[in-house]
């Protein structure tokens, strides 16, 4: 028997994030459908009928929790949030199963587990709908999720004894180096190279995703350097820029970001 999922988030990124860990976690689990919206989810659900949904909270039009209510006892339901301590509390106190943005891949699996125990049983351990209705009522009750932060502008670096402002424009890639990140920009258009005492991690959710892409554990790459990506063999890709020599290495789990349309 084929397992199916539906995955429902207004974030395409974020969508494309959770489908490559759980293709990393859970390979036998097939994803059918992606909805962008609550109505979408809804009838991506009722076209699909998945095994297991991946619902996030907050979406245009229905929100997740809405859209759990109507599927009921049809599915296995996960919910996806944002960093929001009311929403997370609501979540724990419920007994359901959820996932925090960014999802971390030990956490999937920790819930990828869960559900296959549950898959065993006859019906799907869905939420009451008494329990659905008291969660909605505290995520509304919660101060909503203020509005995302700006996009980084300017690095602060250290170069030499100096500390320098670089525009991220002008950052060619960054590259995670011990506790430590190297940033590779263009100073007056010659390569240059320095150390943010920022980690990689920390940096990525701060810059344009329209922008930056991470491409590897350790490299974080801007898409409007990029002369152009290489696909090799074995499932491997490279990654050259338009004003330096590196050649950066495109991981496995990345690839999926530069396949021809």
């Amino acid at each position: 028997m084929i397992l199916t999922a539906l995955i429902a988030d207004d974030e395409p990124l974020l969508r494309a994030s959770l489908r490559r860990q759980l293709a990393e976690c859970w390979p036998e689990l097939l994803v059918v459908a992606e909805a962008r919206n609550g109505p979408e989810a809804l009838a991506l659900f009722e076209l699909h009928q998945p095994a297991v949904c991946f619902l996030d909270v907050h979406m245009p039009g229905l929100s997740g929790v809405d859209v759990a209510s109507q599927i009921g006892r049809r599915a296995h339901l996960v919910f996806v949030t944002a960093y929001d301590q009311y929403a997370v509390r609501a979540f724990e106190q419920g007994a359901l199963d959820y996932l925090v943005k960014p999802v971390q891949l030990a956490r999937l699996a920790s819930t990828v587990t869960r559900l296959r125990e549950r898959l065993a049983a006859i019906e799907p351990g869905a939420a009451s709908e008494t329990l659905l209705r008291q969660l909605a009522a505290y995520l509304q009750a919660a101060p909503a999720p203020g509005p995302a932060p700006a996009a980084l502008r300017w690095l602060r670096a250290s170069v030499g004894p100096a500390v320098r402002l670089i525009p991220v424009d002008d950052v060619d890639y960054l590259k995670s180096d011990d506790k430590y990140t190297l940033v590779a920009w263009r100073d007056g258009g010659k390569p240059a190279e320095a150390l943010l005492r920022n980690s990689l991690k920390e940096l990525l959710v701060q810059l344009d995703p329209q922008q930056f892409q991470q491409i590897h554990r350790a490299v974080v790459v801007n898409l409007h350097a990029v002369r152009q990506v290489v696909r090799g063999a074995h499932e491997t890709a490279e990654v050259t820029l338009k004003h330096r020599p590196e050649v950066l290495p495109v991981s496995r789990s990345f690839l999926h970001l530069f396949k021809a349309e």
